[in-house]
């Protein structure tokens, strides 16, 4: 019999949070204090006046816990110092690295934990940022602390951080990290120069698999894991904590330690493994609930796993609110509760039909999809047909991996020799799982479409839910006649949802226009932009997936690209490469940086499509139009990323002047797009594409030279990062321009007829609309 008695409360906790810390800047602190003084007063007057509603008096408890929680920490997240510089105004601060920053790392969380006022008064805080466009010349561990000027770019309500951080100069290391976090990064930096040794995929997903460290993971490798649904085996959580637990006290119990002893030690063990793998969201949970229940054994009161989770969830709800709405942390909580509430039932069930050992190889991974599915959803509207088919596959061999992995690790800087060895013995398993994801993620009909966002998360975790009720998991409701019509509704709904979905992109084919000369295709969070001049079409970036640009290609009906012009080689404008290998002419980019980078033109030349280096000044003449290169300078002292991004200003030629001017900004940031300004001729255009997904970091003086009609922003649902910024929408609105965004719009295009410029929005039910 499950024990809910923690779990209601902690979900009634969890909600509340969810919804305050969505809550205005402004009003946060209000709104939560009232809320929280509410719901003491509501559990006040039940406890008086209504004996049966007394059940509820817990949840109203742990929401008025969750709410003062809230009241609490909103002051101390903005304090005045930092609310005065949201603004724009610099700020000189210190900040503390949250995770390790590399020579290829663009950003990073960290913390400012000391800021200077306009009168020089410096005031100590603790402010959760992410810092853009950190440059380091070499491995900077996390907990070492920075100094510089900087302006901060305020974030949306609900977002873990802040505020965005962009350093005015250059950041000056001050201190180096504390000992212990030292330790650490310096026992991860050794394994990974030990894993150096080795070769392929086992090499690189090793660490990934032995402590959550995926800085080696290849993109490619990195979209394969996750379309196979196997990229939780990278996330540190409650399976990693309970390996060292289990350790420390099984050899206790060897060397006959006593039971306090044991405790002690093993709680010391779990503090400096939290401290190698860094303090994430699923790590911290699963921290949480390892202490839990060492303590609760201490006492003698053994911890069943629903009511640890729900006091975990509070706790750390309660410690830090803000992270009540973290994708990692939410899919930490929902596949650990399947694994407590689902795997047995679904174990019981499948045991009919197959050998029990079996049925517990399937029912856990399948207990997790189940549970998260509907989540990911609104990351990525698409089901992963062979996800329980890949964690069935990679089961025996992860826990070995993960073992034998933490085990060379630990070894890897007193005995170097056997190390190795012992990592030799962990690559094979991991080389394994990097197949798996593979060759899985490549199969026929891998991912399934389904309906996006909100809805679609929604009719998936009902469907999920009438399956479960009708395969009596987790106990069975209702008699079986009644079960028979629940299976009977979901496949009808699974079958309608599916059809749906394909149905309308049938209707969407013969609906879209066929005189377009400008394309956004709908890729996520990401860019790819198509050109279309007479018969030549122009691919800016591909976006991060394959499938997606594939879609969109074949939508478009564009067999061929004459020109690619990769504006710089992050995953989100160069993940789809595969879409278009052997179909394109030429190849357009900018600086190379890194060995993927060279990869990326390698599998292109390959093809046969000739590479061409283009920067400032250049002027190209693919076929009608001109395409004038606005940035970057000369590639030398350049360094690549999103600060090198090619910008282009595209321009038809007489035989079209009525064709739309386009000007793509790559992923520039705001003082990148100050020194264009002042370095090229930024002209107005009819077409913009933003910068940067629509990041606050922006100088608006370019969207009000481009003065564009029409601002086309590539962009996620959904995608965690607050974009597009109020900020930006407005700087376009007031230069007198429309915002087509891909999480709202789908599909967008442009062309040109009698009536002027038009735009053309998939989600507008397939209507041409005037801009």
């Amino acid at each position: 019999m499950l024990d809910a008695r923690l779990a209601i409360p902690a979900g009634a906790a969890w909600v509340g949070a969810v919804v305050l810390i969505g809550v205005d800047r402004e009003a946060v602190v209000v709104t939560s204090w009232a809320s929280a003084g509410l719901a003491l007063l509501i559990a006040g007057g039940l406890a008086v006046v209504a004996r049966r509603a007394r059940a509820v008096i817990p949840s109203l408890l742990a929401l008025a816990l969750a709410a003062a929680a809230v009241g609490f920490a909103a002051p101390l997240r903005a304090p005045p110092v930092i609310a005065d510089a949201l603004g724009g105004a610099p700020l000189d601060v210190v900040v503390q690295l949250e995770l390790t920053a590399t020579p290829d790392t663009t950003t990073v969380p960290a913390r400012i934990v000391r800021a200077v006022d306009a009168n020089g008064a410096a005031a100590a805080v603790s402010v959760p940022v992410r810092l853009l466009s950190i440059d380091v010349e070499r491995r900077t561990p996390l907990g070492t602390t920075l100094v510089g000027q900087a302006r901060l770019i305020p974030v949306g309500a609900g977002d873990g951080r802040v505020a965005l951080v962009r350093v005015i100069g250059e950041w000056t290391p001050t201190r180096d990290p504390p000992p212990l976090l030292a330790a650490g990064d310096a026992l991860r930096e050794r394994f990974l120069a030990l894993m150096e040794q080795f070769g392929g995929d086992g090499a690189v997903l090793l660490p990934g698999l032995a402590i959550g460290d995926t800085s080696e993971v290849p993109d490619d490798l990195d979209l394969a894991m996750k379309q196979s649904a196997l990229s939780h085996l990278t996330a540190v959580s409650g399976a990693n904590c309970a390996i060292v637990v289990g350790l420390i006290l099984g050899l206790g119990g060897l060397l006959r330690w006593p039971r306090w002893v044991r405790i002690v030690i093993a709680l010391a063990a779990l503090g400096f493994f939290v401290v190698l793998v860094t303090p994430e969201p699923s790590v911290i949970r699963a921290a949480i609930m390892a202490t839990t229940v060492l303590l609760a054994t201490q006492v003698g009161r053994p911890a069943h796993g629903l009511p640890v989770l729900a006091l975990a969830v509070m706790g750390i709800i309660v410690l830090d609110p803000w992270i009540a709405r973290q994708y990692g942390f939410v899919l930490s909580v929902l596949a650990t509760a399947a694994l407590l509430v689902l795997a047995g039932p679904i174990a019981e069930r499948l045991s009919t039909v197959m050998p029990a050992a079996m049925a517990l190889w399937v029912a856990v991974p399948l207990a997790a999809q189940l549970a998260c599915q509907p989540v990911l959803i609104l990351l990525q509207p698409e089901v992963p047909v062979w996800g329980v088919v890949a964690n069935i596959l990679a089961a025996p061999a992860a826990p070995v991996s993960t073992v034998v992995g933490m085990i060379a690790c630990v070894l890897a800087p007193v005995i170097p020799w056997l190390a190795t060895a012992v990592a030799a013995v962990a690559w094979l398993p991991s080389a394994w799982i990097a197949g798996v994801a593979r060759v899985s993620s490549g199969m026929p009909g891998a991912l399934v479409p389904w309906l996006e966002g909100p809805l679609g998360a929604t009719l998936l975790a009902v469907l999920t839910a009438l399956l479960l009720v009708a395969w009596r998991v987790p106990a069975p409701i209702g008699t079986a006649r009644w079960r028979r019509r629940l299976v009977a509704a979901g496949l009808v709904g699974a079958v309608v949802t599916f059809g749906v979905t394909a149905g309308r992109d049938l209707l969407m084919r013969s609906a879209v226009p066929d005189d377009w000369l400008i394309a956004q295709c709908d890729v996520g969070q990401g860019d790819a932009v198509l050109v279309r001049d007479g018969s030549h079409t122009v691919l800016i970036d591909t976006g991060p997936t394959t499938e997606a640009l594939e879609h969109c290609l074949d939508v478009l009906r564009v067999d061929h690209v004459d020109v690619f012009l990769i504006t710089h080689f992050d995953l989100d404008h160069v993940g789809g490469l595969d879409a278009i290998l052997g179909r394109v002419g030429e190849v357009w980019t900018g600086p190379v940086g890194r060995p993927a980078d060279q990869a990326v033109l390698d599998a292109l030349l390959a093809t046969g499509a000739p590479v061409r280096d283009v920067r400032q000044g250049d002027t190209l003449r693919p076929a009608r139009a001109t395409w004038s290169v606005l940035w970057p300078p000369d590639h030398r002292g350049v360094s690549p990323g999103n600060d090198a991004s090619v910008v282009v200003d595209v321009r038809f030629g007489p035989d079209c002047a009525s064709c739309p001017s386009l000007l793509a900004l790559g992923d520039l940031g705001e003082s990148v797009q100050r020194t264009m300004m002042a370095t090229a001729d930024v002209r107005a255009v009819d077409v913009v594409k933003v910068s940067h997904h629509g990041s606050p970091d922006q100088y608006d003086e370019v969207y009000a030279r481009a003065a564009a009609t029409i601002a086309l922003i590539g962009v996620g649902a959904d995608n965690g990062y607050g974009h597009p910024a109020a900020s930006v929408l407005e700087a376009v609105e007031v230069a007198g321009g429309t915002v087509s965004r891909s999480d709202r719009h789908g599909l967008v295009l442009v062309g040109v007829d009698a009536g002027g410029l038009w735009a053309w929005h998939e989600r507008a039910g397939g209507v041409r609309a005037d801009e």
